[in-house]
């Protein structure tokens, strides 16, 4: 098979598995997302960036499943909604602004700092 397809296939089958995660835990998706493009060989600032575009399907895909069950809180979604957007344009600023090495590095303190959060 060529080594362009399989990379295809390896792509779809990483996005079902990101996809998956993110729809079962209600986010997440990124965590396993950035790691992978950076094993593909994107900067971290590239592989940021494309994880946080990928999760607006899966985002959208979910919530659409999530809002036919009754699952949502309209009480806090407007709030949290509004924060989030603020927050997103904020984190994307400081993205551009970061080194890629200040990026992994913060990046992974994150990642095993909930990590161990999950554990307690």
């Amino acid at each position: 098979m060529d080594n362009k397809l399989l990379k295809i296939l390896g792509l779809f089958g990483a996005g079902i598995l990101i996809g998956s995660v993110n729809g079962f835990f209600g986010g997440g998706g990124g965590m396993i997302c950035v790691p992978l493009l950076l094993t593909l060989g994107l900067s971290s600032k590239k592989a940021h960036a494309t994880a946080i575009l990928t999760m607006l399907p899966i985002s959208i895909a979910s919530s659409v499943v999530y809002y036919s069950y009754g699952a949502v809180d309209w009480s806090i979604f407007l709030f949290l909604c509004i924060g989030s957007v603020l927050g997103g344009i904020i984190g994307a600023f400081v993205l551009k602004k970061l080194s890629n090495e200040a990026l992994s590095f913060i990046f992974s303190i994150l990642m095993i700092g909930v990590g161990i959060r999950m554990c307690f």
